[in-house]
């Protein structure tokens, strides 16, 4: 709940949506559902701010240091496997996001995890426009070999010339444009309309606050650098993700206005992340931030709940408090937390049934519910594995006999996908 806190008591849903929170006498409609969940503990939806499941042959476009054109949206992947193990974990909805390549990335998209549709019905309606930045070792390819020393840029100064070299372009083409319309509605002349540029126009939604930035990010140098460029060009920076050594600069970050999505307790995996602490998220939430936990990694984020947990070890957070890093915290960051992030009536009907206290590492997902509608259930997933395992043996078996009647073969050949993080370059080719 976004205030009540712990409530024992019943919950209606109808057409997708929370209707009633309360003691519901009696079931009416016998065609209403009951799942009896006495005893289990009911949370809103897990959302993961920083995701990179689903997403299809390659997470980064880094050809060139600026790809604010390309979208993640135009290349879901919706029978990635992780999208069903993730929803084991309790998470209903992700943020797909370009990897962290280049200083200006590509546009992300936001699902909810809807396993069994189509990428478009995968993608959450009329979500706001994000993008993708990057700071640090990876845009400036210090940590990706000898053989990366080409694209520009090739120094942190060169990152923050990228961004004002963007910006200050993208302002070039709207008083191009702007210019272009003032003639052609006075008709006074001809005249040609600029060629259009996919790339500045997605630039220039960001200064017209109409895509939100979510920027990879660790030094502190670095993110004041950033927020620096973003206060001189008149806009804000919506989140600071990984932001490992947020709090440093909790004070300049709330001064300005940004969110942080952090990881619970990474660290030293690179250089720049040597000054890491666990007591980030907390340090970050007590600033009055709005601070959630993200993944980053597919693995991760089947277990969301239990790295918000850590904040209770680490910063003595309340329970309710680590649960909004994963559930309303990363709502409010996404602009989506009118519909999504807690549990209340008129809300998305995104819901998960725990056998215990989701913060508890015994905690197993029973039911993960969208929209209403139940797209994982760990006893029918019993069930199938067991159906899967018969239909397994039944093909072997059925192989083996043709083999031995003389059949002709062929070798076995396996197929593996990458499983993307920020970093990743290749494409998996599948």
């Amino acid at each position: 709940m976004k205030k009540q806190g712990t409530l024992e008591t019943d919950l209606l849903i109808r057409e997708g949506k929370i209707a009633h929170i309360g003691k519901i006498a009696d079931i009416v409609d016998v065609n209403t559902l009951v799942i009896d969940a006495k005893g289990k503990h009911v949370s809103p939806g897990i959302i993961d701010e920083h995701s990179h499941i689903a997403i299809e042959r390659g997470v980064n476009e880094g050809s060139s240091a600026v790809t604010a054109e390309v979208r993640i949206g135009d290349v879901v992947k919706p029978n990635d496997i992780n999208i069903y193990r993730q929803l084991s974990g309790g998470v209903t909805a992700s943020q797909l996001l370009h990897g962290s390549a280049n200083p200006i990335g590509g546009q992300a998209a936001l699902i909810k995890l809807r396993w069994g549709n189509s990428p478009e019905q995968m993608k959450v309606e009329n979500a706001p426009g994000f993008i993708k930045f990057a700071l640090g070792e990876n845009v400036k390819q210090s940590n990706w070999g000898s053989y990366n020393t080409i694209r520009f840029p090739q120094t942190r100064m060169g990152v923050e010339q990228v961004f004002y070299d963007a910006f200050i372009n993208a302002q070039e083409y709207e008083k191009k444009w702007s210019v272009y319309n003032a003639l052609a509605k006075k008709k006074k002349q001809e005249v040609s309309a600029p060629r259009r540029d996919l790339q500045t126009e997605a630039i220039l939604e960001i200064l017209n606050a109409q895509r939100f930035v979510t920027c990879h990010s660790y030094v502190q140098s670095e993110i004041n650098m950033l927020m620096h460029v973003a206060d001189s060009m008149k806009f804000r920076l919506n989140t600071f993700t990984h932001i490992l050594e947020g709090y440093k600069v909790a004070d300049k970050m709330k001064a300005h206005g940004a969110g942080g999505s952090t990881f619970s307790d990474w660290w030293a995996y690179k250089f720049e992340v040597n000054d890491a602490i666990p007591h980030n998220a907390s340090l970050l939430n007590q600033m009055g931030i709005v601070t959630a936990i993200n993944s980053d990694d597919a693995e991760m984020g089947r277990r969301l709940n239990q790295e918000a947990a850590k904040g209770i070890k680490y910063g003595g957070m309340t329970e309710e408090e680590a649960l909004k890093m994963v559930t309303l915290n990363p709502a409010i960051l996404l602009h989506v937390d009118e519909r999504m992030g807690s549990i209340k009536i008129g809300k998305d009907a995104d819901i998960v049934i725990w056998s215990d206290n989701p913060l508890s590492v015994y905690a197993k997902v029973e039911q993960t519910i969208i929209d209403g509608i139940v797209y994982y259930d760990w006893k029918r997933d019993l069930k199938m594995r067991k159906e899967i395992q018969q239909e397994r043996l039944r093909i072997i078996t059925k192989m083996i006999e043709e083999k031995n009647g003389g059949a002709e073969t062929q070798k076995a050949v396996k197929k593996k996908s990458t499983v993307h993080v920020c970093g990743t370059l290749s494409d998996d080719g599948n």
